[in-house]
């Protein structure tokens, strides 16, 4: 076991910082700004880091720590290296207002969290957490969205993940690294770099989604920023060549849909402006012509005309409109069929007319 000292604090200087004459040890450390304690075998931390006011950067990584260090007098501080420890919860680092680079990598943290006061954070690291069988590391929102507008650059590798929906918040996200992990849903991706409009790096490796067709000229169309995916520079002539593929692809794919939707308009039937009249049968006909009555008259004396009518020889009519072969008969020779142009029924020579 390896406690953290002034001593191994005093030694844990570069050769530019030395120990003036004239200084005592604690004015010593108090003028420090850079640490570098790596690789000592130190698994406990006091309250000595609080001597060294002026701290910005402090290495404590290779050691064997089961927790974050108590830094609250510690405020200037800005980049904090703590990676391959035990450390298995994100703490201690609300003080930490000015943090800009942070560096949790090969340690045993299950949930990304503890992270709301870190404003100004840019650069953080969580790769390769050693975790139990089966688990994965769990990203907390509240975390994410506090570093939404300073988040530049993400590394997640290596910790079984499913689904990196949080980062959709990571607005100012430039730089990913997720490779080697369980990533298999592309639309999700989609969706998380449709926000991240300031992509241009990101390394996605080793997950199963890799394998799916076509997958780097996808990737590519999805975030136009990209400059680097998995290691290999995009160049600008196959990025242009994606983007007036895509571009006219989606212009067809418009172009079919609207003509899609004219044909569906076309199909409905309009019956307001139809010109086609519906077929009638004959029988519908026939009723419509035995329920004619003649102007003028009842039905029921409509219907005694027109039943002496039909018993009346044509000849009748003829009679009347052709008066001349008949002048051979007497006019006081008895006819032998009733005369029914003066019956009574008849009010109106329409009536004969239609007859």
């Amino acid at each position: 076991m390896v406690k953290l000292t002034v001593d191994l604090i005093a030694r844990g200087t570069s050769g530019y910082t030395k120990q003036k004459r004239e200084e005592t040890v604690h004015q010593y450390l108090r003028r420090l700004t850079h640490l570098y304690l790596e690789n000592r075998g130190i698994d406990a931390i006091g309250d000595e880091l609080g001597l060294c006011r002026n701290l910005t950067v402090l290495y404590l990584y290779d050691n064997q720590l089961t927790s974050m260090p108590l830094l609250t007098q510690n405020q200037n501080l800005t980049h904090l290296y703590l990676q391959n420890n035990n450390i298995s919860h994100i703490e201690n680092l609300s003080s930490l207002r000015r943090l800009t680079k942070l560096y949790l990598g090969y340690n045993k943290i299950t949930v990304l969290e503890g992270l709301e006061k870190l404003e100004q954070l840019q650069e953080l690291h969580v790769e390769n957490q050693c975790l139990p069988c089966g688990e994965k590391l769990l990203l907390d929102p509240r975390s994410l969205k506090a570093l939404s507008r300073s988040l530049q650059i993400l590394n997640i590798s290596s910790n079984g993940l499913e689904s990196i929906k949080e980062l959709e918040w990571l607005i100012n996200l430039n730089q990913l690294m997720a490779s080697d992990n369980n990533l298999n849903d592309m639309r999700e991706l989609d969706h998380v770099l449709s926000q991240v409009k300031q992509m241009w790096r990101l390394d996605l490796m080793g997950n199963p989604l890799c394998h799916k067709a076509k997958y780097r000229d996808r990737v590519i169309i999805m975030s136009p920023s990209l400059e680097m995916l998995d290691g290999k520079e995009i160049s600008k002539m196959s990025k242009q060549f994606l983007m007036n593929w895509q571009a006219n692809r989606v212009a067809q794919r418009r172009k079919i849909e609207t003509i899609g939707r004219r044909a569906t308009l076309d199909e409905i039937p309009l019956h307001s402006t139809s010109k086609e009249l519906p077929p009638t049968s004959a029988a519908a006909d026939r009723r419509r012509l035995t329920s004619y009555i003649m102007p003028g008259l009842p039905r029921k004396e409509f219907d005694q005309v027109l039943a002496r009518s039909v018993s009346v020889p044509n000849s009748s009519v003829l009679t009347k409109r052709h008066p001349g072969p008949h002048k051979a008969h007497s006019d006081s020779a008895p006819s032998r069929f009733p005369d029914i142009s003066k019956s009574r029924f008849l009010s109106a020579p329409e009536g004969l007319n239609w007859l």
